[in-house]
């Protein structure tokens, strides 16, 4: 995961994450200090706005589709990579399903535990399967 759009995922996710965790906006935190060392900054920003614009769907779907677990005691990193990814997947459009989905999966792996990336590639694949049929 080393190119400039996974960098730019994994930023996005710093903010979703720290935002959830202190109860406060993650557009707020990125354009208090942006990402601006990174090329693909306008990105990092766009996935923001886009889980922000987005969350009250993308909320619904991880509670629909995230069996035996309810938000409040979803890890929140995992509740993080669930809500980017799903923004990608249905609202990203420039960026393969499996692409994100795998992007997702790894992201799991390295910031939270190997049940964790096996659990969002399930939630993620269970998502897919009904994507075209949604109201979005």
């Amino acid at each position: 995961m080393s190119s400039a759009r996974s960098k730019a995922r994994k930023r996005a996710l710093d903010f979703l994450y720290e935002a959830d965790i202190k109860n406060v906006s993650a557009r707020e935190l990125f354009t208090l200090r942006g990402a601006s060392e990174l090329s693909q900054e306008e990105y990092v920003g766009d996935l923001i706005a886009g889980v922000a614009e987005h969350i009250e769907k993308i909320d619904e779907l991880i509670i629909t589709y995230a069996q035996g677990w309810d938000m409040d005691r979803m890890p929140p990193i995992d509740r993080n990579i669930l809500r980017l990814s799903l923004f990608e997947i249905l609202w990203g459009g420039a960026i393969p399903v499996e692409v994100c989905i795998d992007e997702a999966v790894e992201l799991a792996k390295s910031l939270s535990t190997d049940d964790s990336s096996a659990y969002i590639n399930g939630v993620l694949g269970r998502v897919v399967k009904i994507k075209d049929s949604l109201a979005i």
